[in-house]
């Protein structure tokens, strides 16, 4: 469970350098625009993530135009959450946006792209470094406005041949699909890899792929779910099951 920084007023920040030890702390631009927006002064309490992990509260010390300075109190990390591997289906730019920011809030271990065969007849679709680039911002605000501690791990699109070749070799692999067992009836064992398919779904010999690799295939509802949607509602079920019953297996 990440704590929650209770001081009135609290800004949050985030930190690409990891937060080791307590002390002076200068954060760049787009923390001092940030601060200029949230018209902080001198003396305002905040709160760093590093994504890691890692948070700590502090107090402003100094504006500037191009970077703030901070002093930091002992920083504290959480024990982390169950680890929960998400494929998600290379698709349209601003839909794969959204669900990098629910899978940050939701606590997505990683996030791999994965470039299905239908996933090349999507026009606009998110790939290359700029759109990489957009996605971790969007996971940066989300974990900030969610008051989380650890980002995703983000890898770059690849082929399905190279993401399962990438999985953890054991655990429970779930496969969303309208025609599988209920979700929540599946006992999980860590870690847990969910893969979502693409719009109008996988191919035949795809499907048949994933299950020679021991994925099994699970049902979400009664209809058929945009990506993003059947994604956030996976990984929402899952991360509820975590909760209340912890994984067995080797994270």
């Amino acid at each position: 469970m990440v704590e929650r920084d209770h001081r009135p007023g609290v800004a949050h920040f985030y930190s690409s350098e990891p937060l080791l030890l307590p002390g002076a702390l200068v954060l760049g631009e787009d923390a001092a625009h940030h601060a200029r927006v949230r018209r902080l002064a001198v003396g305002a309490p905040v709160t760093v993530r590093d994504g890691g992990g890692t948070t700590a509260s502090g107090t402003l010390v100094r504006m500037a135009k191009q970077h703030l300075d901070l002093v930091i109190e002992s920083p504290r990390c959480p024990s982390p959450l169950p680890p929960v591997h998400l494929l998600v289906p290379v698709a349209d730019k601003e839909r794969m946006l959204l669900l990098a920011e629910k899978a940050t809030e939701l606590g997505a271990t990683t996030w791999r792209p994965v470039l299905w065969r239908r996933s090349k007849s999507v026009a606009g679709r998110g790939e290359g470094p700029m759109f990489a680039q957009k996605v971790e911002a969007r996971m940066i605000g989300a974990l900030l406005q969610s008051e989380g501690a650890w980002l995703p791990q983000r890898f770059t699109e690849s082929t399905p041949e190279r993401a399962l070749a990438a999985l953890p070799s054991d655990g429970t692999r779930l496969l969303l699909d309208p025609l599988g067992d209920p979700i929540g009836a599946i006992s999980l064992v860590g870690p847990v890899v969910i893969a979502v398919g693409p719009e109008g779904g996988f191919e035949l010999d795809e499907t048949a792929r994933m299950l020679d690799a021991g994925f099994r295939r699970v049902a979400l509802a009664g209809g058929i779910l945009r990506m993003e949607t059947a994604a956030i509602v996976a990984l929402g079920v899952v991360r509820a099951q975590l909760a209340v019953t912890p994984l067995r297996g080797a994270p």
